[in-house]
């Protein structure tokens, strides 16, 4: 997996949802869109733990999230 940043899944006014890739900090505001589910692929976020394994860190992130407070943001 390459990359750095943010993944994000965002909704419109009208409810339409976004699958948005975020690569700078300074660039996560998303106007007119609320964030849904924000996923840091960052290195700080999982070396320490997975090392390189930037895929098992994500694959272990679809573990943790609590659905409940994310279907909340709908």
């Amino acid at each position: 997996m390459e990359g750095s940043g943010w993944a994000a899944l965002a909704a419109d006014k009208e409810g339409n949802l976004f699958v948005v890739q975020i690569e700078k900090h300074n660039l996560m505001h998303l106007a007119g869109f609320t964030p849904i589910l924000v996923l840091d692929v960052w290195e700080h976020a999982f070396y320490l733990q997975y090392e390189n394994k930037k895929a098992d860190f994500v694959t272990a992130f679809w573990k943790v999230v609590n659905w409940e407070d994310v279907s909340s943001r709908l």
